[in-house]
């Protein structure tokens, strides 16, 4: 069975691939509401009444925020679209 990242030597615990994570600590309230630490909620340029889907990920609970299809437009720009086919199939 594999380690937990924290445990694991060979994987760094504040990255996921070549992207830093930000990690705070926040308390869930008596109503199950937490606050969304301040760099978090400026970095993904998040602003009160915002809609987040939560999902349950594994053990851990994830927020997406719901972003308009207009905002959307481009964000695979630069993605390889170039696959390798059988030469049976289109």
């Amino acid at each position: 069975m594999s380690q937990p990242l924290a445990l694991n030597p060979c994987i760094d615990p504040h990255s996921y691939y070549d992207k830093a994570i930000d990690m705070d600590t926040v308390t869930l309230s008596p109503k199950f509401q937490v606050v969304i630490p301040l760099a978090i909620r400026e970095a993904l340029h998040l602003k009160a009444g915002e809609k987040l889907r939560v999902l349950r990920y594994g053990d851990r609970v994830e927020f997406i925020p719901v972003r308009p299809i207009q905002q959307m437009r481009g964000f695979l720009r630069g993605m390889d679209t170039t696959i390798e086919r059988e030469d049976d199939r289109l």
